[in-house]
């Protein structure tokens, strides 16, 4: 049955009169008419009964117009939900992220996020692993460094800087190293998830040095590096956002400063082509957060 023949058959009962009606809905009377006259023959019944002069709803009319009316203000609520989604953040943001950079820095700044809208539910995920964003019913997911080639989509938020970290007590038994070569003498604990885990290329200017790393320790994960660089463990590369704080209390210190490894980027990921107002409202919130660090 066509919708929109119960929409007119309303207003129909509304206005009173086919001229009023047609000029409500913008259509001619003869329209408003054969909508009608489509919907009693698709119903078998008799909905209003006209003369020259007047219309009255009959029985069956009068009970399929109160259900009529009840049906369309369904409708009306239905979509004005979906428009309350599309114009400001509802219901419960679902995301995912990983490990070390969820809790260094989503945790935190979801917080702050919610703060501005507190009606809004959150649902953080923690996993190294790379979720099914579709399957698992995830609204988006902050991936960390190189993206893979999907059909999702991917807006970039910032980017990240690796720097080359040892503990004070590391370099109290160690020479300090001057040069990326130098670091071939030293033990490297290892990310063990990357493609070449031991073999780093610097950049200074229009130089670009090539290092392999002698392996000592290795681990799948860059908290768990931290934690052993941190022991005196060895020397290994390390996300800006997960040191800022061991840097600035001594805990840490960044080595060969003047050279720069490659900068990892910081992207949000998500599956709906028109995503919904907590979406977007949740990237420019990162988007803006990171461009102030």
């Amino acid at each position: 049955m066509n919708l929109n023949r119960l929409a007119v058959f309303v207003a129909l009962v509304r206005a009173g009169s086919f001229t009023a009606a047609a000029e409500h809905l913008g259509m001619t009377k003869a329209m408003v008419s054969q909508h009608l006259l489509r919907l009693e023959r698709e119903l078998g019944v008799t909905l209003l009964v006209r003369s020259t002069r007047r219309m009255a709803l009959t029985e069956a009319g009068a009970v399929f117009h109160a259900d009529c009316v009840q049906l369309l203000e369904q409708a009306q609520a239905a979509i004005e939900r979906i428009g309350d989604q599309r114009s400001k953040p509802t219901g419960t943001l679902r995301l995912t992220t990983s490990t070390d950079y969820g809790a260094a820095v989503v945790a935190p700044a979801l917080s702050e996020f919610r703060r501005l809208y507190p009606s809004l539910q959150i649902d953080l995920v923690i996993d190294d692993q790379i979720n099914d964003l579709i399957a698992e019913r995830f609204d988006l997911a902050i991936r960390i460094g190189w993206l893979r080639d999907s059909s999702l989509r991917a807006t970039r938020l910032g980017s990240f800087r690796q720097l080359v970290m040892a503990s004070p007590a590391y370099l109290a038994e160690h020479d300090t190293p001057r040069r990326p070569e130098d670091l071939a003498m030293h033990g490297w604990i290892a990310m063990s998830a990357l493609a070449t885990p031991l073999r780093w290329t610097f950049t200074r200017g229009n130089s670009r040095r090539i290092v392999r790393m002698r392996q000592v320790m290795q681990a799948n994960n860059a908290a768990a590096i931290r934690a052993l660089v941190l022991a005196g463990a060895g020397v290994s590369v390390l996300p800006d956002y997960l040191v800022q704080e061991d840097i600035q209390a001594g805990r840490l210190q960044v080595l060969l400063a003047p050279y720069r490894l490659q900068e990892g980027g910081i992207h949000a990921v998500y599956p709906d082509p028109q995503p919904p107002a907590k979406v977007r409202a949740f990237i420019d919130f990162m988007r803006d957060r990171l461009a102030k660090r």
